[in-house]
């Protein structure tokens, strides 16, 4: 009886450390993935993990290099297009009114909208601007920006963009695929975990991986949301009042130089009167202290002078 206990002990300790190790391999492998996934131009190494453990992670691969491969077409293409404008108009907040119009006309609608009153009128500012941003969907873009030109005022300035992020959104869709395939092989190793520490490491790295994939997500939303709506920036300006320049003769010319030989001659007044006002604390403070001390001594030289030459004349009356 004490052999087949024992024996019966020594098997159920091998099958322990065969499962302990069997969860180890998996979890280092797992860790291992987590770098392979991080760089998109090696997962061959991380797929052909999932396909060990998983009969569905060999589909997945499988798709992925087809997405990879297949063409894209002319209308799956991600571009972020933006238009920039800056219309003079005679009544700018009915211009406004009518872009607004337009642009839920074609199923858009307006992010911001600003006016200002220009309160000191030169000759080169307008005197009322309106700045408006709306956005509109990227398929009626064209038709929504030919119907605000056709709106009335004058276009100053305009500027179109298009910026194609069809390879960063189909990164982007290859790193979600992969990271999402990583968790659920992160849940696997979960459930076989024997040891609390165990449990706590596992679920460490499905929150890393969990992070990355709300990261990503938000990246993808954002890329879709540009490149569903396009935005159309337009600033809508009166036009600047027209001086007239008076042209005068001879007289008004004498008037002219007089005036400015008036000016003149009281700038270099007011200048002087100026020196004169900076000067009086700097001959206070260092020109007077200075002159006292000079004639100090001075005074003491021409004394011990005085003295020297009453000395001699007293030594030759000796």
């Amino acid at each position: 009886m004490k052999l087949v206990r024992t024996i019966v002990l020594i098997i159920a300790l091998l099958a322990l450390s065969n499962c302990k190790k069997t969860y180890n391999e998996k979890l280092a492998a797992a860790n291992q993935s987590i770098a392979v996934s991080s760089a998109p131009a090696d997962k061959s190494a991380f797929f052909s993990y999932v396909a060990n453990a998983d009969p569905t992670a060999e589909s997945l691969s499988a798709t992925n290099t087809a997405q990879a491969t297949a063409p894209i077409q002319a209308n799956e293409r991600k571009i972020i297009r933006n238009a920039e404008l800056i219309i003079e108009a005679d009544e700018p907040q009915q211009s406004q009114q009518k872009i607004s119009t337009i642009a839920e006309k074609f199923g858009g609608f307006v992010v911001s909208t600003e006016a200002k009153q220009n309160q000191t009128v030169t000759p080169s500012a307008p005197a009322t601007v309106v700045s408006l941003t709306v956005r509109v969907p990227a398929a009626q873009f064209g038709a929504a920006l030919a119907e605000i030109r056709a709106s009335g005022g004058r276009i100053l300035r305009e500027k179109i963009t298009g910026q194609d992020v069809t390879e960063e959104y189909i990164d982007l869709e290859a790193r979600l695929r992969t990271k999402r395939a990583l968790e659920m092989q992160f849940l696997e190793i979960m459930k076989q975990a024997r040891k609390v520490s165990e449990a706590l490491e596992v679920q460490t790295q499905i929150t890393e991986v969990r992070t990355e994939i709300e990261r990503l997500e938000g990246r993808r939303r954002f890329l879709e949301n540009q490149a569903a709506f396009s935005t159309i920036t337009m600033t809508l300006q009166t036009a600047a009042p027209l001086v007239a320049a008076t042209t005068g003769g001879f007289w008004q010319s004498v008037k002219t130089a007089f005036g400015d030989g008036v000016d003149d001659a009281v700038a270099i007044v007011l200048g002087l009167i100026h020196v004169v006002l900076v000067m009086l604390p700097i001959g206070g403070l260092i020109l007077l202290p200075a002159w006292l001390l000079l004639r100090k001594l001075k005074h003491r030289f021409t004394w011990t002078k005085h003295a020297s030459a009453s000395a001699e004349v007293a030594e030759q009356n000796q």
